[in-house]
């Protein structure tokens, strides 16, 4: 379903930015165009989930302490902002808004330290205020605006912020942003985004010694993994001089239960994403990164390890399903065939253990990466962690038990990653 475009109303000189949410204090030169054209995400920014009550993402940015981040952005854009230096700009303030997010998961504020929206909508408003800025003194093409937005969506999603060292053992993982947003479930949380922000730059203790895990937050856009979203924070990882030991792509799977999948497949399966953007057919390749042509690639996380360590509240369980194209089918046409044994040789991938949404296509792209690269000591594989619920109330941003759930949830991912 496409989502209703929005009226909006330019701003004029002197008035306040009321097109940028979480800026409404700020008063600045007229550098923003609100008639510029926003994604269906973006325009999610104004959702409301009473007449009485502030819009979702604003009211969580300014709950979780990063208003003010949002705000210095919008400044620095309507100052004397060469535009040489623009890039550099938006790259340095989605750094510095991610770690300003992994510092708030960390060291527990007041707003529930857990709660991976506020970052979620935070990045939305600096997007929004990339794709509806008008520089001082030069115009930007459309190819530059796109690059704009995109460095500074990736920054403020970890990709750019891996440090590893040598010397320890290190782990690479990526959780995901909220999904399934329309209507009162635009209070959405992921757990596997709240677990990422909880393990960036930690060092866990383990009977083997320390390890340091690096991580990100992948969007649910099928645009951005064309774009290599997912080979730049893996395959940089690798490249980067300190190997991981371990790549770990997390998602929100199943109720009541982790799932360790054995599978991930080459395939689309055309269910919509965060901007009502559908794809189907064969996960595409990305550009600069060697991409070798398996249809399946199988996990090599120790499975039976990660059960046996009896982390709690939730189950762990090995996935060992997969589903094909018959060898003579026309891929994408009829019922593929499910099963839990091998693949055949031959066969055209249609879902993974994780299904055909981006969470199989995150460990088939960081998985296909890690073998290009020749990465065959690191370890790889996908861990789904159990659905995370919505608060009681349908106009409640949150409340005491689903506060509890995703501290549960995120907690036994830090637990689980420690025994990989």
């Amino acid at each position: 379903m496409i989502r209703r475009l929005r009226t909006v109303i330019p701003l004029v000189v002197g008035v306040a930015l009321v097109g940028l949410p979480g800026v409404a204090a700020a008063r600045v030169g007229p550098c923003f165009d609100a008639a510029a054209p926003l994604t269906v995400e973006e325009q999610r920014l104004d959702d409301v989930l009473a007449p009485d009550q502030p819009a979702v993402g604003p009211e969580l940015v300014r709950l979780g302490g990063f208003e003010d981040d949002v705000r210095r952005f919008a400044t620095r854009l309507c100052g004397t902002l060469p535009k040489e230096q623009a890039e550099s700009a938006v790259a340095h303030a989605g750094r510095e808004l991610w770690r300003a997010a992994v510092e708030r998961a960390q060291r527990p504020r007041a707003w529930d330290s857990f709660d991976d929206r506020p970052l979620y909508w935070a990045r939305l408003q600096l997007t929004k205020a990339v794709r509806q800025w008008q520089p001082r003194g030069y115009p930007l093409t459309a190819a530059e605006r796109a690059n704009l937005v995109r460095r500074v969506d990736v920054a403020a999603r970890g990709v750019e912020d891996l440090r590893f060292r040598s010397g320890v053992r290190r782990v690479a993982v990526t959780g995901f942003d909220p999904f399934q947003l329309d209507g009162t479930s635009v209070r959405r949380s992921n757990p596997a985004g709240a677990a990422a922000l909880q393990l960036d730059g930690k060092v866990l203790d383990t009977p083997q010694g320390p390890v340091v895990v690096e991580a990100a937050v992948l969007p649910v856009l099928w645009g951005a993994f064309d774009e290599g979203v997912v080979e730049r924070f893996y395959g940089g990882a690798i490249t980067g001089g300190a190997r991981p030991d371990a790549f770990v792509t997390i998602s929100q799977g199943r109720p009541g239960q982790f799932d360790v999948e054995r599978w991930a497949a080459r395939w689309r399966g055309g269910v919509p994403d965060n901007n009502d953007v559908a794809a189907k057919g064969t996960v595409p390749d990305a550009a600069g990164w060697p991409q070798p042509a398996h249809e399946f690639i199988e996990t090599t996380l120790p499975a039976q390890k990660m059960i046996d360590a009896g982390t709690s509240p939730y189950p762990v369980n090995f996935n060992p399903w997969f589903c094909e194209w018959p060898i003579g089918s026309t891929p994408g046409v009829g019922a593929p065939d499910c099963r839990t044994d091998e693949p055949t040789p031959g066969a055209v991938a249609a879902v993974g253990g994780g299904g055909d949404y981006l969470s199989n296509e995150s460990m088939y792209r960081a998985n296909r990466v890690r073998l290009g690269l020749a990465a065959t000591t690191t370890l790889g594989g996908h861990l789904h962690t159990p659905v995370l619920g919505q608060p009681a109330s349908p106009t409640a941003l949150t409340d005491p038990v689903f506060e509890a759930e995703r501290r549960q949830i995120a907690d036994q991912v830090v637990a689980l990653v420690a025994v990989v």
